[in-house]
């Protein structure tokens, strides 16, 4: 919902389009609505705020801070006490709410900064600016440090049959301390959608950022095309969605609360609604390691 011209672009959007992607997720029951500042620099919460207004029941408003830009759309990072002070203002205003309901610091990046700008995030939440505070891409370690200041809420890193490395560490530490798991990237950037295809990744515009990834180019693509295929006739079998059996396989472990999903179009949410009451079976989660053991 970012669009276009800046560093981790999809390509461009119809904000129109956006704005029809919230409403008919808000209406089918979706409850929380996670964006970023750094999100087409500023320009995806804005689309949030305005998908908001009007509403008679608001969702959740998850928000981020530590990425930041200059005048001239550099991207550069900061945890310091007054930049997330005053980032948090700037998305106050731009989702045009009066308190955040979930503010996370976006990526641990400079380390040494972990302590300042998790003690900001505190002071956010004692003065009521934001009700609840976590992080995105902690690790175990930096975690620890941070929970020896405040309690932590929450933990959003990528999480995907694709990239399932937080199973080692992450997930046990958050499990075992109580720290809820916001899964980010469950379809691995549309590549579990089902809608993929090698005629497609090809015609991506030159500013989608997943050209540039490993996992869009060989070897990895044809993988991970055939484990689509996998998925989708998984799901052929219960009447789901190609994607609603990659966001599914992130569901079933119990460290996690819930996975973001994120849809373009009002058409895009009847493919993926599903994952939130769909359940994979013992053989199917089995199948699926196999596949990946190869």
């Amino acid at each position: 919902m970012g669009g276009s011209g800046w560093a981790f672009s999809w390509g461009a959007q119809d904000d129109s389009e956006s704005i029809g992607a919230i409403h008919a997720a808000l209406d089918k029951g979706i409850n929380w609505i996670d964006t970023a500042p750094v999100y087409g620099l500023g320009h995806s919460e804005e689309v949030v705020g305005r998908g908001l207004k009007g509403r008679s029941k608001r969702p959740y408003v998850f928000t981020k801070c530590e990425r930041r830009w200059s005048a001239d759309r550099v991207i550069y990072k900061s945890m310091k006490r007054e930049s997330i002070l005053s980032e948090c203002e700037d998305s106050l205003k731009r989702l045009g709410v009066d308190t955040i309901d979930l503010y996370q610091i976006h990526w641990p990046e400079p380390d040494e900064d972990v302590e300042e700008g998790w003690s900001a995030c505190a002071e956010l939440q004692k003065a009521g600016k934001v009700r609840w505070i976590g992080f995105c891409n902690f690790n175990v370690q930096q975690m620890t440090r941070a929970k020896a200041i405040a309690p932590i809420t929450s933990l959003q890193p990528p999480y995907s049959i694709i990239s399932p490395e937080i199973e080692d560490g992450i997930l046990p530490y958050c499990g075992e301390n109580n720290i809820g798991v916001i899964a980010y990237s469950p379809m691995k950037s549309g590549l579990l959608s089902g809608a993929m295809s090698r005629e497609r990744v090809a015609s991506m515009p030159e500013d989608d950022f997943r050209r540039r990834t490993p996992n869009y180019q060989e070897p990895l693509l044809t993988r991970n095309l055939n484990l689509a295929e996998l998925l989708r006739g998984i799901g052929a079998r219960h009447g789901r969605t190609t994607g609603e059996v990659a966001i599914a396989w992130t569901l079933r472990r119990p460290e996690v609360t819930g996975a973001i999903v994120g849809m373009r179009s009002p058409a895009q949410v009847d493919g993926v609604i599903g994952a939130a009451e769909f359940r994979l079976s013992a053989s199917e989660i089995a199948e699926i390691s196999a596949f990946m053991a190869r």
